[in-house]
């Protein structure tokens, strides 16, 4: 990734400035109804009637200097030094007994593992990217067409290259939702990224914006009530990007917590530290982190699952 960080700036240099994360289209979301965050924290233990199942796409590695902060002073005491950190792509079936089956990111396609040449991610990027360290497990494609279930929307974290890239493998007219100005956001990455971003997304819906509004409560930037009875909250997450977005469902099992790439690791998670480069704005993702782990040290039930490592049952913050 930093191979892909020295392309990126090489080339800005010979440009007025970044571009945004996507050409593709956005519109408002027809879905969501912006709440207050009492009114979440008074039914999040609360069991609930949706299922989450978190299905491991791919296993990856990549540097850890992008996934952790190591200037962080947690990292230095630790002494944590660069290498390769291993992660997992994921994408999360969430299922609602009236609405139907969603997902949340969508993992890996098909063509990456079966047709790279001409999957979404391929060339120069899928070279930096480094995708011989990319194991694939279960790409999205063969996961639908084993299960045979309407999908009935996908519920993007936000719109980096290792959460879109099963998009080519969902059904044309899905409804698409993320957080507002996500697509629009400016970085000389994306001077690289872009194409492959727009080619995961092209032929697909424009992508629906998160009605949020500020929080009446001060507890975050925002707080959506999706499905509008209370048993799937979408969370305003920005730092990480500036639409980053995390996921709270209520299961028969208690709460779990989907949180994006607003934390990346468990080691992150246990230790209080943000994401690195991979990150856009350290200072907002760490805030939206802290908001996080405070959600859950006061909500201990609930069932943490990080944007690229699981997390064990105990850990610290949890």
């Amino acid at each position: 990734m930093k191979t892909m960080t020295a392309i990126a700036l090489a080339l800005a240099a010979t440009t007025l400035g970044g571009c945004a994360f996507s050409s593709h289209p956005t519109k408002p979301s027809a879905l969501g109804t912006s709440r207050r965050s009492a009114e979440l924290l008074a039914v999040i233990d609360q069991p609930g009637p949706v299922e989450v199942e978190t299905v491991a796409s791919a296993d990856w590695a990549v540097d850890r200097s992008g996934v952790l902060n190591l200037d962080h002073p947690n990292a230095k005491a630790a002494g944590l030094e660069d290498q390769d950190e291993p992660i997992q792509i994921y994408f999360h079936v969430v299922r609602h007994p009236s609405r139907g089956m969603y997902i949340v990111d969508s993992g890996v396609e098909r063509a990456l593992r079966d047709d790279p040449d001409h999957a979404a991610v391929r060339g120069i990027v899928a070279s930096v990217m480094h995708r011989e360290k990319m194991k694939i497990h279960v790409p999205l494609g063969d996961w639908l067409a084993q299960h045979q279930e309407p999908l009935r929307g996908v519920l993007l974290t936000h719109l980096h290259l290792d959460h879109v890239m099963g998009m080519p493998d969902v059904p044309k007219g899905t409804p698409i939702f993320t957080g507002p100005g996500e697509t629009s956001a400016q970085a000389f990455l994306n001077i690289v990224v872009r194409p492959s971003i727009d080619r995961a997304l092209e032929g697909q819906a424009p992508i629906q914006e998160w009605p949020y509004t500020a929080d009446g409560d001060g507890r975050f930037a925002g707080v959506l009530d999706v499905f509008g009875d209370g048993t799937l909250w979408a969370l305003s997450m920005p730092g990480h990007t500036r639409g980053s977005t995390a996921y709270v469902a209520r299961t028969p099992k208690g709460p779990v917590l989907l949180t994006g790439d607003t934390c990346h690791t468990a080691w992150g998670w246990e230790h209080d530290v943000e994401p690195g480069s991979f990150t856009a704005d350290h200072p907002g993702n760490a805030e939206s982190l802290a908001r996080l782990r405070a959600l859950v040290r006061e909500h201990p039930a609930i069932d943490v699952r990080l944007g690229h490592q699981p997390l064990a049952r105990g850990s610290a913050g949890h």
